[in-house]
């Protein structure tokens, strides 16, 4: 069937209309913006005192299928995005079995399909079985329908490899997402080394191992004339870096997640595993880095690194649980309250950072923009309501989330991909 949307704000990186619009859908595709638009036998969504956004899109997911599946499966993993106001997201490779041959990419988009919720892009390993020692197929990767590869988890410790896979993936056309942290520097680090872990008593990740894969990746981008995209971005000194390198030309974007600009170290004092995130919570001065570097620029997207773990997995101690957080269901409501409300960034540049750049890194044209043409993923937010999220509504198979009964602002309220409601 298709849809009009009346009476639409609508919302793109470039700015915010004025006047309210309405929006015919028909099958996939945006047809007409106007006033006043008639149409016979479609449905019709009030969208009066709303915000009409492009929908959004997610570079850094977990969905656990194959091999975990009582974490998360694709079809619980869909309901969270669509609920979320997500219609496309990258999922990660570090399943069992990886991501690492075109087999498994086909499974996954065939699944995928089957559903039939939102676009889902795997993203494949750069190494066989993500052990850093040689190189996947790229060209089946992206035969398969890939659109990145990353090692996500885990840094490609070897440098010289990761001069190979930066070389392969810019021959192939696949974006490298890039996870910064030394793995003999990290060790067995398990909160931010500083006052707080050792007052804890908990082993701590010094900031050094993030900023040693920054340096060294924008100087491989640098030297090799080719773009790198970093992943989950925590600390004050790794934006300094990124800064400094976009000012001399390099091609590099760079991401950041809700619970770092949200929650510092002094979350862990609690010994709630739910904060227990890879990179971890940093200090006060890099959650106000971070701010800063998303109002003027530094930061290019806002990504969720949605990590479902099974509450038996969570109640571990704090050295043996799991890393990672679930984060699809509350990115607006984190982004519009602490971002939006805080007058650090506007709608348009919210827009700009969970849309229209994304899709940009990854290609997609269609993507990232309401106007006539363009496909029709769409989400409606109210920017006025306030929300809690709570454990018994959350749609992911999973529920660690340190957000849990906490109040936000910005509801979601109707998700569409590809002229579908599906939320």
């Amino acid at each position: 069937m298709s849809l009009l949307i009346k009476n639409a704000t609508i919302v793109n990186a470039s700015k915010k209309s004025s006047s309210e619009k309405d929006i015919l859908i028909e099958k996939n595709v945006i047809v007409k913006i106007g006033k006043s638009i008639k149409a016979d036998g479609v449905k019709i969504i009030d969208a009066k005192g709303k915000y009409v956004l492009p929908g959004l899109i997610d570079l850094h997911v977990h969905l656990r299928e194959p091999g975990r599946e009582d974490k998360e499966t694709i079809e619980s993993g869909s309901r969270a995005a669509a609920k979320g106001g997500f219609t496309t997201v990258v999922c990660m490779p570090n399943t069992n079995p990886v991501i690492d041959n075109c087999m498994i990419v086909e499974a996954i988009s065939k699944e995928a399909k089957r559903v039939g919720l939102i676009n889902i892009i795997p993203a494949g390993s750069i190494t066989k079985g993500q052990k850093g020692e040689e190189l996947t197929d790229m060209f089946e990767l992206k035969k398969a329908g890939c659109l990145a590869v990353t090692e996500d988890g885990m840094s490609v410790s070897n440098s010289g490899l990761m001069r190979y896979a930066m070389e392969y993936a810019k021959m192939v056309g696949l974006v490298v997402m890039d996870h910064c942290q030394d793995s003999d520097l990290m060790g067995s680090g398990v909160v931010n080394e500083g006052d707080i872990s050792m007052e804890l008593g908990l082993k701590g990740d010094p900031g050094i191992s993030e900023t040693i894969i920054v340096a060294r990746d924008i100087e491989l981008a640098r030297y090799l004339n080719t773009s790198i995209h970093l992943q989950h971005i925590s600390l004050a000194r790794s934006l300094f870096l990124i800064r400094a390198a976009k000012k001399d030309g390099v091609k590099v974007t760079a991401e950041v997640c809700p619970h770092h600009f949200t929650l510092t170290e002094e979350a862990v004092r609690s010994f709630d595993t739910s904060a227990k995130v890879n990179p971890p919570l940093r200090t006060k001065e890099d959650v106000a880095a971070i701010k800063k570097a998303l109002k003027d620029g530094t930061v290019d997207c806002i990504a969720t690194d949605h990590a479902p773990h099974t509450y038996e997995d969570k109640e571990a101690d704090f050295d043996h649980a799991p890393f990672g957080m679930i984060g699809l269901e509350t990115a607006v409501g984190l982004v519009v309250t602490e971002l939006i409300n805080q007058n650090i960034i506007s709608w348009p540049q919210m827009v700009e950072k969970m849309s229209a750049t994304p899709a940009r890194i990854l290609g997609l044209e269609n993507k990232g923009k309401i106007e006539e043409g363009a496909d029709a993923d769409i989400v409606i937010i109210d920017p006025e309501a306030e929300w809690e999220f709570k454990k018994e509504e959350v749609a992911s198979k999973s529920k660690n989330s340190p957000f849990i009964g906490r109040k936000l602002m910005g509801l979601v309220e109707t998700t569409i991909c590809g002229g579908k409601v599906v939320f």
